[in-house]
């Protein structure tokens, strides 16, 4: 079986160890050979010029595909575009458009006045400005749609509107994603969809944040990550459990595989290393 192609997610730091940790994970991801990688952008906007750095340096430092994320919330649409030019000077012609989440404490996303209205028209905008774009999608149907048949066709929407790519929410069933892929080729939606990948980390917060944004959390997954916990070989599931889901998407024609990394590369690289996808030689940490 050929190992499949490889893509990484990670956010921008906060402080200096968090740079110190990002150095480090992507020191440890970049020698896999990944597609591309792309970095995050906090809720309502708030790291916008953190991402902006991040972008610039891993892709100087790294010799990295970067895409950038950027999202419509809390920014006229000058103010997002002009990140989006931020980004292209900073030699990034990749960007993941997000409607994005909400500033926290608000109930709900609320466009800026002079804003984007939707993901859909920061789409439209950037396609336009010629950013090869990606959105993202949702296996389990986004906690806001209306029902599954019209999260699919919001997806359809944008890829009309000019993105080349989706990348789906993360997810604990292959079937669930299977089955997602089969209803947006019945939809008429031709662009690749690629899995989102969470080697699972920490189960609480895992779990927590599963339930916030609507992903389907396996019965049997909770109960065996409550053992492993009480056992302290959670990590050791973690990778069985993403080595096995990750092998059966592949099995089942999946080419491509995106991880989110929470900036913690170990997990990764073993189910990296697990699905035959290793250091690629003559590729040295830091290019």
């Amino acid at each position: 079986m050929t190992a499949p192609k490889i893509s990484f997610e990670f956010f921008p730091p906060k402080s200096l160890q968090a740079s110190f940790r990002l150095w480090d994970c992507v020191s440890t991801l970049a020698p896999l050979a990944p597609e591309w990688v792309s970095v995050t952008y906090g809720a309502g906007g708030t790291t916008r010029e953190l991402t902006r750095e991040a972008v610039g340096a891993l892709g100087k430092e790294f010799n990295l595909r970067v895409a950038g994320h950027l999202t419509c919330v809390d920014a006229s649409r000058a103010e997002t575009l002009e990140v989006a030019r931020g980004f292209r000077k900073a030699g990034v012609e990749d960007i993941v458009a997000l409607r994005g989440d909400p500033p926290k404490g608000a109930d709900g996303f609320t466009a800026h006045p002079d804003g984007f209205a939707n993901s859909v028209e920061l789409i439209e905008a950037l396609a336009g400005e010629g950013f090869k774009v990606r959105v993202g999608c949702y296996p389990d149907t986004h906690p806001e749609a209306a029902s599954a048949d019209a999260d699919i066709a919001w997806l359809k929407r944008k890829i009309d509107a000019g993105a080349s790519e989706a990348i789906s929410q993360f997810f604990f069933d292959a079937d669930s994603f299977l089955r997602f892929r089969d209803r947006c080729a019945a939809a008429g939606i031709d662009a690749p969809i690629v899995p989102g990948l969470l080697p699972i980390e920490n189960w609480e917060k895992t779990s927590r944040f599963a339930k916030a944004c609507g992903a389907h959390i396996p019965t049997e997954l909770a109960e065996a990550f409550d053992r492993a916990v009480r056992d302290d070989r959670a990590d050791l599931l973690a990778i069985a459990q993403a080595a096995e889901l990750a092998d059966t998407l592949v099995c089942e024609g999946v080419e491509h595989l995106h991880f989110y990394t929470l900036n913690r590369p170990e997990l990764t690289r073993d189910v990296c290393a697990a699905l035959g996808v290793v250091p690629q030689v003559g590729l040295s940490q830091v290019a």
